[in-house]
C-alpha cells in the first residue's frame, strides 16, 4: 500500500521547485522547458526528493523506503504532477462534456453545445491507455483501486472533478468515459441563468433546502443530476456538518470551505485481489449517522443502501439529498422499491412505499433533450417537481410545478407545506 499523504506531500515539493526552476529561467532570458523537457525535469526532482526523504528516513532511525515502495511512490508523484497524459488537453477545454474511448485511437468529444466529434488517439496503443487507467486507479480517490483482469471494471474521480468509468476484457478492446465537471463551484443563480431552473423553481428549492426538506433528484444519465445536488448543497448554511457518501468521490463539497467548512466525504472502498476489505454504500450510510451530521448527502442511489439512506431520512437528518436513475418523477417510487427488494431487508413493495413516504418531501426530476430544430442545442432543465403526500397502499403524490409549453417546469398544484416554505421566504406568484 502506498501513503497517499506522502504522494501529495512530494508532489508539493516537487511542483514547486519546478515552478522555482521556470521563473530561474525567465528571469535569465531562457526559452521555456517543451512539455517532454519538464517531465525529465519532474522526473530527476522526483528522485533527489525521494533520495532526500530516505536520508531523513535513515537520520531518524528509521527504515527508508524499498526499491519497489520508491518507484510507486514516483509513479503516483508523476501521475499527480501531469495529470492524464494526452487526456489532459481535452480536460482543460472548459467546453468538452463528455469523452467516450472505445480502445486508445477511437474517442469521440461531446462539446456544451451539443456537438460531438472524433479526436486524435489519446494513447500509442491499448496497453499504453490502460496503464495510464491504472495509474490514475493507483492515485486518485481515497485508496487505490485495482484495474486489471481481475478486476475489469473501474469508477473514479479525476483529480479536476470529473467522473471516469472504464472497463476492460469485457469489452474487445478497453473502453473509457470520462464525464466532465464543468460546474464545480455551482449556485442556484447560475441554473436560472443559464435556463436550467425557472427563477420560481430555483426560489421553491432553496425554500426547501432552507426549511430541511428531504429532496430526491432524478433524471436520466447525464441530464444534470450532480450539478443540481452541488447548486442545492450550496443553499446549506456554512455552520452545517455534511457527511457525503459516493461510490467514488465526485461532488466535492469539502474542496470549498468558505462554503462548507464542515464536511466528511466517505468513499465506497471496493474489496481486494483476496475479496476482503469491502466497505459498501450501505454501511457508509449507516457509519454516517454515527458522525454527528446535520445532513447526510448520498451522492448516487444505485443499489441496496437506498433502505438504510430512507431509513436515515426518517431518524432525524431532515434535509437530505440524493440522486437516483429514472424516466419521470413518478417512476422514482417504483425504482426506490426495486432497489429496496435487492437489499438485505427484501422490503416488500407496500412496506417500502410506507417508507418512502416517511422519508422524502420532493422528488425533483431534470431532463436532457438537444434541440435539433434549433441547430443541435443541448438543453437540461427542472421539467417536475413532486411532492411527496403520504400513503395508501402505493405513494400519494402531487406534481407542485409540471412541465410547460418548452418543457420547463411550472406552477401546477398547490403545496401542502406552503407555510413552512413561505417562512423561509417562497412566495408563489399564485395558481
Amino acid at each position: 500500500m502506498i501513503d497517499h499523504s506522502l504522494v501529495k506531500r512530494f508532489r508539493q515539493e516537487v511542483g514547486d521547485r519546478l515552478a522555482h526552476q521556470r521563473r530561474l529561467d525567465q528571469a535569465n532570458g531562457l526559452p521555456a522547458m517543451t512539455g517532454e523537457d519538464e517531465r525529465q525535469f519532474a522526473r530527476a526532482l522526483i528522485s533527489q526528493v525521494l533520495e532526500e526523504h530516505a536520508r531523513s528516513e535513515i537520520g531518524l532511525g528509521r527504515t527508508p523506503p524499498t526499491v519497489e515502495e520508491e518507484e510507486a511512490l514516483a509513479a503516483g508523484i508523476h501521475a499527480a504532477l501531469f495529470g492524464v497524459g494526452r487526456l489532459q488537453p481535452l480536460l482543460d477545454d472548459t467546453e468538452v462534456e463528455n469523452i467516450d474511448i472505445n480502445g486508445c485511437d477511437r474517442v469521440f468529444v461531446s462539446y456544451a453545445d451539443g456537438q460531438e466529434i472524433m479526436h486524435d488517439p489519446v494513447a500509442d496503443s491499448d496497453d499504453e491507455l490502460t496503464e495510464l487507467i491504472q495509474i490514475l486507479a493507483a492515485y486518485s480517490g481515497l485508496s487505490s483501486r485495482p484495474f486489471d483482469t481481475a478486476n475489469p471494471q473501474l469508477d473514479l474521480r479525476l483529480p479536476d472533478g470529473s467522473r471516469l468509468s472504464a472497463v476492460m476484457d469485457v469489452t474487445v478492446r478497453p473502453a473509457v468515459s470520462i464525464r466532465r465537471a464543468r460546474l464545480g463551484k455551482v449556485f442556484m443563480s447560475d441554473l436560472i441563468g443559464n435556463g436550467t431552473l425557472s427563477p420560481d423553481v430555483g426560489k421553491f428549492l432553496s425554500a426547501a433546502i432552507a426549511a430541511r426538506k428531504n429532496i430526491m433528484i432524478a433524471g436520466s444519465t447525464n441530464a444534470g443530476k450532480t450539478t443540481l445536488l452541488r447548486a442545492l448543497a450550496n443553499e446549506i448554511q456554512p455552520s452545517e456538518r455534511l457527511i457525503t457518501v459516493e461510490r467514488a468521490l465526485e461532488l466535492g463539497l469539502d474542496q470549498f470551505p468558505e462554503l462548507h467548512p464542515n464536511v466528511v466525504a466517505f468513499e465506497q472502498r471496493l474489496p481486494n485481489s483476496e475479496g476482503q476489505g469491502e466497505i459498501s454504500m450501505a454501511e457508509l450510510v449507516r457509519r454516517s449517522l454515527r458522525m454527528n451530521p446535520s445532513r447526510v448527502i448520498v451522492g448516487e442511489v444505485l443499489g441496496d443502501e437506498i433502505v438504510t439512506m430512507l431509513n436515515a431520512m426518517t431518524q432525524g437528518n431532515d434535509g437530505s439529498l440524493s440522486t437516483i436513475h429514472a424516466n419521470s418523477s413518478m417512476e422514482v417510487f417504483n425504482r426506490i422499491s426495486t432497489y429496496a427488494l435487492q437489499a438485505g431487508e427484501r422490503l416488500p413493495i407496500d412496506a417500502t412505499h410506507m417508507l418512502i413516504a416517511g422519508a422524502i418531501d420532493f422528488v425533483v426530476f431534470i431532463e436532457k433533450r438537444n434541440d435539433y430544430h434549433v441547430g443541435g442545442t443541448l438543453r437540461r432543465y427542472v421539467s417536475s417537481v413532486r411532492e411527496v403526500n403520504g400513503c395508501d397502499g402505493r405513494v400519494l403524490s402531487s406534481e407542485v410545478f409540471a412541465p410547460g409549453p418548452d418543457g420547463t417546469a411550472l406552477p401546477h398544484a398547490p403545496v401542502s407545506c406552503l407555510e413552512e416554505l413561505a417562512a423561509h421566504g417562497y412566495h408563489p406568484g399564485g395558481w
